[in-house]
């Protein structure tokens, strides 16, 4: 894919006015799945020729590259799992067996931010690096970004994280104008380019942005609704879904507030909020094969409503990095097949990620579903909760335990009833037993360029 320029399209300004980014958001998806499987085909040449890694797979599985003609085809292959990519990795430096271009064609490398083990370097061509731009520019757009815009950059800049440098370069390549501050230059500093800029649109973790509006007052003496800011689109971490989080959001920047969903192994984002905000569309199916895996059967499942599962993906037409069935981690909801915005990807919402996911008592627990009932509870809560899984591995017999912040202002001679509340809650709602322990507003640091752990393995000895 070449568009024929650098930093912007050549035609970004054109679609200003369009309801999609890209035709194929809204396209049918019989013509989708057409288009996806003609790439899956050339996808599946270029890996029989240049990957030893899939060569090596595939073969494993007594499975051969022209076996691979239909998107049903993919369930004849086995999943490429985090482990194998690790250990692929650290087989051949730096960008691993599964890196199927010549060094000399790479342009870009990029770093997940290693939040469950070592970072994994991940390599792109310039067709790939496009690629990514591209698929980002149609997660902004549908998020409420349009060519022109001002958009303050409160994702961390460094480290090669995918809301770094890569964010800067789809803004650019979708003719807006990154504030290149980060989360990185502290809260004050992206105030005060605020204030400067006068950005329509904000682009950041949910709980970081809401702490960046909670200081504006402190620091610029306006509150954050007041600087005219009219998007905020938010991703890397779990909130922009739960309701309560997005409403404190809207409330203190007063501006609509959508979500999105990537990941570094395939992109930047390729799920996007559009402004009916009632999940996020899947806008990249030219550039990725979804597929969801029911984990309880093992068998993969229609996008169908209400359908629950884990989001296993394929890429499509990609050169440097190019994963199969890979196994994201990601679990997610099926919201909706259909939206008033015309797009034809399904929409989801993402409850939370293997890696996070906790066993209590035979029943799976994800600490973002326990975070969106806390903050459901404001004001009698801060929203503020940290889960303290204080056992060996993802399981425990015992009650879990949840440390939960009071609201401010909060009476501390309530916090036996605000315990007794929450407990019930969560074992009304998500069917495990709690131990609640309530402490002052404000205990937890305020976000800051790291992504929020909710899930503590040591105790914290707080007061």
């Amino acid at each position: 894919m070449n568009y024929g320029m650098r930093f912007r399209r050549a035609d970004a300004f054109d679609k200003a006015d369009d309801p999609c980014w890209h035709p194929v958001e809204a396209a049918p998806l019989n013509e989708v799945e057409t288009l996806q499987q003609e790439k899956l085909r050339v996808q599946m040449d270029y890996l029989k020729e240049r990957s030893p890694f899939y060569q090596t797979k595939f073969g494993d599985a007594g499975v051969d590259f022209d076996d691979i003609k239909t998107i049903q085809d993919l369930q004849k292959l086995p999943y490429t799992v985090k482990t194998e990519v690790r250990e692929s990795l650290a087989a051949q430096p730096p960008f691993g067996l599964h890196c199927a271009a010549d060094l000399k064609d790479i342009v870009q490398m990029q770093a997940s931010s290693g939040t469950t083990g070592n970072p994994s370097y991940v390599a792109l061509t310039e067709p790939d690096a496009e690629m990514w731009h591209e698929m980002t520019a149609r997660c902004f757009f549908a998020n409420g970004v349009r060519p022109g815009d001002m958009a303050l950059h409160a994702f961390s800049l460094a480290k090669g994280f995918v809301g770094g440098i890569p964010v800067v370069q789809a803004l650019q390549y979708m003719g807006a104008i990154d504030v290149p501050v980060g989360a990185d230059g502290g809260a004050e500093r992206l105030l005060r380019a605020a204030y400067d800029t006068r950005p329509r649109c904000i682009v950041g973790a949910p709980n970081f942005v809401i702490h960046l509006a909670e200081k504006a007052e402190e620091v610029l003496g306006v509150k954050a609704s007041e600087l005219g800011v009219e998007r905020i689109i938010v991703g890397g971490e779990p909130g922009g879904g739960i309701p309560a989080i997005r409403a404190r959001i809207e409330e203190l920047w007063g501006a609509k507030c959508c979500e999105m969903l990537g990941g570094t192994d395939l992109g930047v984002a390729y799920w996007a909020e559009c402004d009916d905000q009632s999940g996020m569309h899947m806008v990249n199916m030219d550039h990725i094969i979804t597929e969801l895996l029911d984990n309880d059967t093992g068998k993969i499942i229609p996008f169908a409503d209400g359908a629950k599962g884990e989001m296993i993906y394929t890429a499509i037409g990609r050169q440097a990095s190019p994963l199969v069935r890979f196994k994201s981690g990601d679990h997610i909801e099926v919201l909706g097949t259909t939206c008033s915005c015309g797009r034809t990807g399904p929409k989801i919402r993402c409850v939370g990620r293997t890696d996070d996911m906790l066993i209590v008592r035979g029943a799976n627990v994800f600490p973002s579903a326990i975070q969106s009932i806390v903050a459901d509870m404001a004001p009698d809560t801060n929203a503020v909760m940290r889960v303290l899984a204080d056992f060996e591995g993802h399981t425990t017999q015992g009650a879990l335990k949840v440390i939960v912040e009071r609201g401010p202002g909060r009476d501390p001679g309530r916090d036996g009833a605000l315990k007794k509340d929450i407990e019930k809650r969560l074992r009304d709602s998500l069917v495990f037993k709690a131990d609640v322990q309530i402490v002052a507003a404000d205990t937890f640091e305020k976000p800051g360029v790291a992504k929020i752990a909710l899930t503590l393995r040591k105790d914290p000895k707080l007061p």
